[in-house]
């Protein structure tokens, strides 16, 4: 077997991945070895993962309904509370139906590999998140990439009414946003379908938190597929599909992530019911993001590393070569600062970057001393 020569020539280059050492994470801080660390490398948008309407919700329904959904949504695992959630979904984003999926992976692999034949084209971001670039390279459809973020590159390649377009709303490594006014006018023109993943949008942009869609002055009926999930902003896990009542039977006849899978445990369907609940209510978390960005990016213009232009609570420096970054990354650690160490193959060869992600549960002062760290560091 070749694994042992692939994971020595991964460590000589250094990247090689490990598993870190976490105790637990609470809130904006995060313990490990006994020590505490201002956490700056989750995903925990809106600060919602320890929110006490989540835990009691998620208590309530264990009570209520056990621990586990004991099948699969299409045996007996589908049950009221996954109702109630999929309702307030709907409700939430102007969706007609949706379906939940235990995580934002098997969503996407469940759309592309149900959807697409050997006579469709899928059309991918080459930046798309790796779920979205498996699913392609694992159908039976032909699989076309385009620059990032390059309308003029994906008009040239789109052929008509041929299959599917895909691209991320906000962009997990980058943290910029797809240009959707124009990838609808891409598909509208060509006749094809278009989906977004939303998965780090979803809860922080756009009135209520609708996403990325919103942000920019669009409906979700704006794309024929909606995928967002609920690991990020929401503070849960799992993910949901959305779309047309005949896109949502489809998929319940030929998702097989979805048909074969057990289905979300009760509590944390009802904690994603009290978050999607919160967010919608929470501008005053979103408002608090969003001066928490303008301070760190006013704070780090200066240093000698790239700054991506992101207006997200995704924030890249680019370091460029790995040692630098995980050199910089190890600087912030000794200082209590616990930030994301992005190497290839996650990012392209020569963009190893601190991926830093800021959180409604930081404070300002959280935000300074990590600004003031970065520039002792360099």
């Amino acid at each position: 077997m070749p694994f042992n020569l692939s994971l020595a020539e991964r460590e000589a280059a250094g990247l090689k991945r490990t598993l870190p050492a976490i105790d637990r994470v609470d809130g904006r801080s995060l313990y490990s070895d006994g020590k505490q660390f201002v956490n700056f490398a989750g995903n925990d948008y809106l600060g919602l993962s320890r929110a006490p309407e989540l835990r009691e919700a998620a208590e309530r329904a264990a009570r209520d309904y056990g621990v586990g959904a004991v099948a699969s949504p299409l045996v007996v695992g589908h049950q009221a509370i996954h109702r109630e959630l999929e309702s307030e979904l709907c409700d939430w984003l102007g969706l007609e139906s949706v379906m939940l999926f235990s995580s934002g992976f098997s969503a996407n692999q469940a759309v592309i590999k149900a959807l697409l034949s050997k006579e469709h084209t899928l059309w991918q971001d080459r930046l798309n998140h790796a779920s979205l670039q498996e699913a392609g390279l694992l159908s039976p459809a032909r699989m076309v990439r385009f620059a990032h973020n390059d309308m003029t590159a994906l008009e040239k390649k789109l052929k008509p009414s041929a299959g599917l377009i895909v691209s991320e709303g906000v962009f997990s490594m980058d943290g910029d946003m797809a240009p959707w006014a124009e990838l609808t006018r891409l598909a509208n023109g060509s006749g094809n379908w278009l989906m977004i993943d939303d998965a780090h949008g979803l809860g922080v942009l756009g009135e209520e938190g609708r996403g990325t869609l919103a942000e920019q002055g669009l409906e979700a009926s704006s794309v024929n597929i909606f995928m967002g999930t609920f690991g990020k902003a929401l503070g849960v896990s799992g993910a949901f599909v959305g779309g047309s009542r005949e896109l949502v039977e489809y998929l319940h006849n030929f998702g097989r992530s979805y048909i074969y899978s057990t289905h979300l445990p009760p509590p944390q369907a009802a904690a994603v019911l009290a978050a999607v609940r919160l967010v919608r209510k929470a501008d005053d978390r979103r408002a608090h993001l969003r001066a928490l960005v303008a301070q760190f990016r006013n704070g780090v213009a200066e240093l000698p590393l790239q700054l991506l232009p992101s207006a997200t609570a995704i924030q890249p420096l680019v370091a460029g070569e790995e040692a630098a970054t995980l050199t910089l990354a190890a600087a912030l650690k000794q200082q209590g600062l616990w930030t994301g160490a992005i190497r290839p193959p996650t990012v392209p060869k020569g963009s190893a970057r601190l991926r830093i992600t800021l959180s409604a549960a930081h404070t300002q002062a959280d935000v300074q001393r990590l600004t003031d760290a970065l520039h002792s560091a360099l």
